[in-house]
Parts: structure tokens; C-alpha cells; sequence
């Protein structure tokens, strides 16, 4: 599910028909790899002493991530060089540093699980499971590409992108970051996020936008953890655009909502997706920002709660909250059905973001005024917690 995420919805809670031309950035967020195909006259000089080698045309790894020397050493970027190069040196940089730095918490290694994708591209995944902390971490990237779809093509439109589609094919370049943490304890929160970047080459010109966000789900409610998560969110936001978190806090509560429940998955974040609304070096900046907010939001509370002790009760909480957290993946998130319905599409990057373990049972209600009551109460009324 993780890995396909890429292409979630287009409108808050609406059922609109998903975006078929989305189909091509849902693999953007599963592993990671560098597996392009360049076109470009100049990316001679950007590889020059570079670890990166080029073989038929496809850039890969000469070293084997994530040594230190598997960051693909670039020379300084300029404005010249391809935004998705930069993109794609930055999600591997933070891969890198996301990894080491769960690793270090937890104790446990990552396995590192490089694919290839047939019709083109590829990525690592990184999981971790039955860890010290984590029962399942999941920090995967990926880099694919290949030709437009005609039906891709055709539903252009409804994003404002018109195409000629007689003119075709078109290249496209789709790449992304997602990551997806779920604790041992049921005090500390489930975290995901995603960061991808789309572009489609129409020959006489080039169509791009960036999607993504971050949102916190936690299992019982500490005010002081939603009031750090989002505030570390709202200032990475303030410092491109101070609309941007208001408008995309509130596109968080309302896509990451299960509405058989009528409640939201967890406390929120951001998310936000088509955004062209600046400049590409404006958007790009923005994101950076994003992703690299995602630890200091996230690990000063996973160590302040991943040792606190817990009762079978609470545990057994946890697993019911799962279990929401799969129906909404399974049910709701557009990216998951459309990833699944996708040629070439890798199942266990899909379901990557899925907990280990999960629970229902029948008509389970807490006890009024509890702290599972608590949380419920805000998850069907969400709050602004900045």
C-alpha cells in the first residue's frame, strides 16, 4: 500500500473516479534505487565523479546502499541541472539518514530489499520488523519512469494538464519517499509519510507538480506529542507559504478519514497533492523542508514514550486501532486499489505500511470517559492543536 500511496486522491472525501494519470507516480514511493533513464545532453557533466555509472542508457549504484559512498556524489547542483536528479540525491540522503537513525533507537538492522521494475525503474525498500522499538518500520524510496498510458493521457484533463495525445508517447519521471513507523508500545504513535515528485514530458514542454505529507496516528492521546508533530509541520510550512499549513492540515483530516467509521485514522498533519502553484525550485525547497522535518517531529516522541509501561488492556487497544489503520489503507486509500490494479505493480511494497499485527472484535466500545474515549472523541471531531 505503502508504496503506491504516490497516487491518493484528488478531493478531501469525495468518491471521484481516481486519476488514472497518477498511475505512474504510485510506484514513486515504495523503495528505492536510482534507475533512470536520461534523456538529458548535459547529465554528462553532472555524473563526473560520481559512484553512479551508466549502463545501456539506466544509472544505477556502483556500491551497494547504504554505505556512506552509495549517496550519489553530484557535483553542485545548478539551475540547470534536472530538478528530478536533485529530487531523487535528496529522498536517498534522507533514506540514508532516517534509517541510521531509527537503526540507532531500535538496535536492529534494516533489511535492505533493492528491486527492479520491468516496465521501468526500480528502488530499495527498508524494513525493519519484529525490532526492539518497532514492530514493523518501513523507510522506502523509489525512482521509475517509461511512457504515458493513453487512458493516463485522457484523464489529463481533470488535473488541468491538457495533453495532444496524438502527439505522443511521453516520457514520464515519477520518485518519491515514503516511510511508515508502528511501535511495539501502545503509548508511542504510529507515524507515516510521503514526499513524491511527477513530471511528463510533452516534447514541447514539461508538466510537473509534487505531492505528500506527514500525519501522526497514536493509540492514546498525549496533547504535548499532536502539539510538537504539528508545530515542527507548521513551521516547515511558514517558512515557504503561512497559508500552506492551515490549508493543508485541514486536506489531512479529510482525506485520512474512514467514513464507514465516521473518525479520522489519527491526530493529523499535512498532506497535499497537484501543488504547481509556485515556481519548481519554490515547491522543491518546500518539500525538502518536509522531509527533513520528519525526524525532529517524530523522534523525540517515540523516545520519550517507547519505554513507558503498558497493561495486556492497552495492548490490546493498540491492535484495535490497527485494525482501523488497515481498514482505511485497504478500503479508502485510493493509492492502495489503484496500485493493486497496476501492471508491474510490487505487492509487498503495497503493503509495506501494514502493522504486523491487528485486531477487531464485535461492537467494541470503550469505557465512557476513558482514555480510549478520549482519543475517539477527537478523532471524530479534529482539533487544531497550533
Amino acid at each position: 500500500m505503502f508504496a503506491f500511496r504516490i497516487l491518493r486522491g484528488i478531493s478531501f472525501r469525495t468518491l471521484s473516479p481516481y486519476n488514472y494519470t497518477k498511475a505512474a507516480a504510485i510506484l514513486a514511493i515504495s523503495g528505492t534505487g536510482l534507475y533512470y533513464h536520461y534523456r538529458d545532453k548535459n547529465l554528462t557533466k553532472i555524473i563526473q565523479n560520481s559512484p553512479l555509472k551508466k549502463e545501456d542508457g539506466i544509472l544505477q549504484f556502483s556500491s551497494s546502499y547504504p554505505k556512506d559512498d552509495s549517496i550519489p556524489k553530484i557535483v553542485a547542483e545548478t539551475s540547470t541541472t534536472p530538478l528530478r536528479i536533485r529530487m531523487e540525491r535528496f529522498i536517498k540522503n534522507l533514506q540514508e539518514s532516517i534509517v541510521k537513525e531509527i537503526e540507532t533507537i531500535d538496535g536492529k538492522k534494516f533489511l535492505i530489499d533493492k528491486w527492479e521494475r520491468t516496465q521501468g525503474g526500480g528502488g530499495i525498500s527498508c524494513i525493519l520488523q519484529n525490532g526492539n522499538v518497532f514492530e514493523k518500520a518501513g523507510v522506502n524510496i523509489s525512482v521509475v519512469h517509461g511512457d504515458l498510458p493513453e487512458p493516463a493521457l485522457q484523464q489529463m484533463k481533470s488535473r488541468q494538464k491538457d495533453i495532444d495525445s496524438s502527439k505522443g508517447p511521453f516520457p514520464f519521471y515519477a520518485l518519491g519517499i515514503s516511510i511508515v513507523m508502528h511501535p511495539h508500545n501502545p503509548h508511542a504513535p504510529t507515524i507515516h509519510l510521503n514526499y513524491r515528485y511527477f513530471e511528463v514530458d510533452t516534447g514541447s514542454s514539461k508538466l510537473w507538480w509534487f505531492g505528500g505529507g506527514s500525519d501522526l496516528t497514536p493509540s492514546y492521546l498525549y496533547e504535548e506529542d499532536a502539539i510538537h508533530f504539528h508545530k515542527t509541520l507548521k513551521d516547515a510550512c511558514d517558512k515557504h507559504d503561512p497559508t500552506y499549513y492551515p490549508k493543508f492540515k485541514k486536506w489531512c483530516d479529510d482525506y485520512f478519514f474512514l467514513k464507514h467509521r465516521d473518525e479520522t485514522r489519527g491526530v493529523g498533519g499535512i498532506f497535499f497533492d497537484d501543488l504547481d502553484d509556485k515556481s519548481e525550485e519554490e515547491i522543491f525547497a518546500f518539500v525538502k523542508q518536509c522531509g527533513l522535518s520528519f525526524l525532529p517531529s517524530y523522534i523525540p516522541l517515540i523516545k520519550r514514550r517507547m519505554n513507558t509501561k503498558f497493561t495486556e488492556n492497552e495492548k490490546s487497544w493498540q491492535q484495535l486501532r490497527r485494525g482501523r489503520y488497515v481498514e482505511f489503507n485497504l478500503i479508502w486509500d485510493r493509492g492502495t486499489k489503484f496500485g493493486l490494479q497496476t501492471p508491474g505493480a510490487r505487492i509487498e511494497s503495497i503493503f509495506m505500511s501494514l502493522p504486523l499485527t491487528a485486531r477487531w472484535e464485535y461492537k467494541h466500545n470503550p469505557i465512557e470517559n476513558s482514555r480510549e474515549d478520549e482519543l475517539l472523541k477527537i478523532l471524530k471531531h479534529p482539533r487544531d492543536w497550533v
